[in-house]
């Protein structure tokens, strides 16, 4: 067939992507190409001429070699051409095979077998395959990537945020432990779920009829046809096999998506020339805009939203392809192949993604002056002043602070002036900090210098940071 230069393609993922991504394109190419389509129904088509001739006792190792060679011999060119004249791409390429094999192997080539019987069976084997040698090897690689910076970062303080305001004090790297925690439960989940796809050999309607006409056991012939390319079969089968083996797949993978674009928007924010506390890596000639030379904009972070926003609303479609009525009609047979679009979009995220955490960088200047500063300096510590002064009996302790901080950020105080102005209350703060072994004394003094550090307030935070890094780590 002739060849079309890549500026005449149409997807983007043809030509854009796969010069920028081309390591990434010639990994997906064995499994997600229309020639790995093909060439897939080739080793289903060659699987069942095996199961048969295993039933039979004539399997031998020159004839295992034999369909080996024929199978290699088969052109995706010819498959085309051949359905040209047949309309039908199973016909054609069993047409096409029936010629590769050995003449007395040739009536075996598809017996028993509806189109779909290949096509489920050999979509199965080329998801499953991508899956374990491409997709979960990215999402580890990601994942270790992420614990080695909350590793990194567990104790570099940052002011935690809730509704884009500040809350109470962090670490950087437990904020990130919260997206190797979701990630990694969500790669464990997609390992599990391409284990479990199925494919089959039971006919037209799925009831076995005409392999019932061959073999006394049909579900045993069904199981070595499956077995023979590491597969087993689905529980119950009409035409097609149960859709939801791969519906749930493809739906995990959407969740997993769906937090890389989490944690792509939120690094997108941390950059803000107003917070600037994380950078992507920034290449000596890289160029930030057209015409301002200053900028240095996170566009790996946009990149990955980008490609987010285009590949999960196929969702949709994926739930659509569930429905199949009468056993089976033909309302998936152009949709499912999107599947391949979709994969390939996710790959292109996460490889992205672990570029960008691989370079990324820390303003810890920016982040310590975000978190001491504010509208009201230091008022990231209003939680604990209120908790101590609760605790030592103020049942209305809330109030108390809540009016400190009012009048701190009306005359521009910091909090630690405000509450300085209120001896009551500070001396109770100060009473309960030495109770609890939080401060060296009850005096003051010691408080204050307490409430001037908001980076001693973090709770478990560099624990937990971790504890999630380190479980994660050794799960990838």
């Amino acid at each position: 067939m002739e060849n079309r230069s890549i500026f005449r393609n149409i997807s983007p993922l043809d030509h854009r992507y796969s010069l920028s991504e081309e390591g990434l394109f010639d990994s997906l190419v064995p499994w997600l190409s229309e020639e790995a389509s093909i060439m897939a129904c080739v080793k289903a088509e060659i699987a069942l001429i095996i199961a048969h001739l295993t039933v039979r006792g004539q399997l031998t190792p020159e004839l295992r070699a034999a369909l080996e060679t024929a199978a290699g011999a088969v052109d995706p060119a010819e498959v085309y051409a051949e359905e040209a004249k047949t309309k039908h791409n199973i016909r054609a390429l069993v047409n096409v095979l029936k010629q590769k094999v050995p003449p007395d192997i040739a009536p075996l080539v598809h017996l028993g077998a509806t189109s779909v019987d290949i096509l489920d069976t050999s979509l199965s084997y080329r998801i499953r395959g991508v899956m374990r040698e491409l997709v979960l090897p990215l999402l580890r690689k990601l994942e270790s990537l992420l614990c080695a910076f909350v590793e990194q970062e567990a104790e570099t303080p940052q002011v935690g945020r809730t509704h884009g305001q500040h809350a109470v004090p962090i670490t950087v790297g437990f904020a990130f432990a919260e997206y190797v925690s979701r990630l990694g439960k969500s790669i464990i989940e997609l390992e599990r779920l391409a284990d479990q796809l199925k494919g089959k050999l039971a006919g037209a309607v799925g009831a076995y009829n005409a392999t019932s006409m061959l073999v006394r056991d049909p579900e045993e012939l069904e199981r070595i046809y499956l077995a023979e390319i590491g597969l087993e079969p689905s529980e119950h089968s009409t035409q097609l096999v149960e859709p939801e083996y791969l519906l749930r797949l493809l739906l995990e993978c959407n969740v997993a998506f769906g937090i890389i674009a989490n944690l792509a928007d939120d690094l997108r924010n941390l950059q803000r020339s107003e917070i600037g506390e994380l950078r992507e890596g920034f290449s000596a000639e890289q160029v930030g805009s057209s015409t301002m030379p200053q900028k240095r904009n996170p566009w790996n972070s946009e990149h990955v939203k980008s490609l987010w926003k285009v590949f999960m609303p196929r969702v949709q479609t994926f739930f659509m392809d569930q429905i199949s009525e009468h056993q089976r009609d033909l309302s998936n047979s152009a949709s499912q192949r999107f599947i391949a679009e979709y994969i390939t979009g996710f790959c292109l995220a996460v490889s992205r993604m672990a570029s960008l955490i691989k370079v990324l960088e820390t303003d810890r200047e920016r982040l310590m002056a975000n978190l001491r500063g504010g509208a009201i300096v230091g008022g990231v510590l209003a939680e604990p002043a209120y908790i101590l002064l609760a605790e030592s009996g103020v049942s209305d302790a809330h109030e108390v602070i809540r009016k400190i901080t009012l009048a701190a950020e009306k005359e521009r105080l910091s909090f630690v002036e405000a509450l300085a102005r209120e001896p009551d209350a500070l001396a109770r703060i100060s009473g309960k900090m030495a109770e609890l072994g939080l401060s060296p004394s009850a005096s003051t003094a010691d408080t204050l210098a307490f409430f001037a550090k908001p980076e001693l307030y973090c709770g478990l935070a560099v624990k937990k940071a971790r504890e999630i890094a380190a479980k994660y780590q050794k799960l990838m």
